[in-house]
């Protein structure tokens, strides 16, 4: 075929092969044609076979379409930074595809489950969209066409992670804006901010979070690790739910964890104790701390889901999957050095994002279980603590 050719692969005996002189090439909306350059003419069917054919599918991840001054069109490789006439399509055809059914797991990248998917008309806000899982989660969105907005505490950070991006693709569409969780005054006026853009709200992806600090209280009398990677986000998405609905169909992902299940929120006596949610210096420990939040992070997707779904607004909390390609440990040294030796033994950050996007993108495909908890590792839904109705409404 032309495409073997175009690879310096030439295929003499295969019918496909083109005479001497021609060309094929592609047109924006991936019918093929050939070129006669001996002749200086052009045609739909196959010099040889008199067959007609269409590109298959979506352009690969990274590629672009582009019109020259001619009015030709060419092709953009912008991960590979080359451009070309060759259509990379081509290679199959409709006649050539074998169409099967998509299957995603936790060894699945964000880029085989974005792969071909146009998000041009979606709003993305992130919080934390500046490093780790938020940053490669908001590259993988912008460069996939979503207008996103990355909501940081700090802006300086935000604006490298925006160049960032628009380093892989200068189209993207990336803003940052403030947003510190540990203040709840920010996040009113993140929210107020967001407003004013008169922007829909499609994905509201729940992301920062921090781990293993040191006791200390917000400007807001609470503790810093409950309010930062709950709470926070607890209000942000009680203040955005109005945009949210108007933009229906939309989705809320609150990036949870798996540590979650190493902690309760009942006292001995079997009663809800939300003194633990925020205690004094002397009852404090980071990683329980911690824990609580990420519970409550489920409880609160379940609640929410419960609540919204019937606005055409859903919502899950995610397992991002045993990852240590992070900086969330900065605060503990010892905590950090753990992380350092498990990390050959993780899930890359490729597998993590794909995590996140897959959470997304269920919203499109309509394939996973709103309400739920998303965890490949053991794919439970946390029923034991989600039936609990007084403990989520809280």
């Amino acid at each position: 075929m032309a495409a073997l050719k175009y690879a310096g692969m030439d295929d003499t005996d295969s019918e496909d092969e083109l005479p001497p002189g021609w060309e094929e090439r592609s047109t924006k909306d991936g019918w093929v044609y050939y070129a006669n350059h001996e002749e200086m003419k052009t045609q739909w069917d196959h010099p040889k076979t008199g067959k007609k054919r269409r590109c298959a599918g979506d352009l690969p991840y990274g590629w672009e379409q582009e019109t020259d001054d001619k009015g030709q069109i060419f092709y953009v490789d912008h991960i590979n930074k080359r451009k070309t006439y060759f259509d990379p399509r081509q290679a199959f055809t409709v006649e050539d595809v074998l169409v099967k059914p998509k299957r995603y797991d936790g060894n699945t990248s964000a880029l085989e489950i974005l792969q071909g998917r146009d998000l041009s008309d979606r709003v993305v806000v992130i919080t934390g969209g500046n490093s780790g899982i938020g940053l490669e989660t908001a590259k993988s969105f912008a460069l996939h066409g979503a207008h996103v907005i990355l909501a940081c505490r700090n802006l300086s950070k935000a604006s490298k992670a925006v160049s960032l991006i628009k380093q892989e693709w200068h189209k993207a569409r990336v803003d940052a804006m403030m947003l510190d969780l540990a203040s709840l005054r920010s996040v009113r006026e993140f929210a107020d901010s967001f407003k004013a853009k008169k922007l829909p709200l499609h994905i509201l992806i729940c992301n920062a979070a921090v781990c293993t600090q040191p006791w200390r209280l917000t400007e807001d009398g609470l503790e810093s690790t409950f309010q930062t990677c709950h709470l926070g986000h607890f209000l942000l998405v009680q203040c955005l739910q109005d945009v949210l609905r108007r933009s229906a169909p939309a989705r809320v992902v609150i990036v949870s964890s798996e540590s979650h299940r190493f902690t309760d929120l009942l006292d001995h006596s079997g009663q809800v104790d939300l003194a633990v949610l925020s205690p004094p210096q002397k009852d404090y420990w980071s990683m329980l701390a911690y824990n609580r939040a990420k519970l409550c992070n489920i409880l609160f997707s379940n609640e929410l889901h419960r609540r919204l779904s019937p606005y055409g607004v859903t919502a899950n909390a995610l397992h991002p999957g045993n990852m240590m390609y992070t900086a969330i440990h900065r605060s503990w040294w010892l905590m950090t050095l753990l992380f350092t030796l498990a990390r050959p033994f993780t899930k890359s950050m490729v597998r993590i994002w794909g995590r996140q996007c897959g959470s997304v993108t269920g919203w499109f495909r309509w394939g996973i279980q709103c309400g739920s908890v998303i965890d490949d590792s053991s794919n439970k839904s946390c029923e034991s603590i989600l039936q609990n109705d007084f403990i989520s409404k809280l």
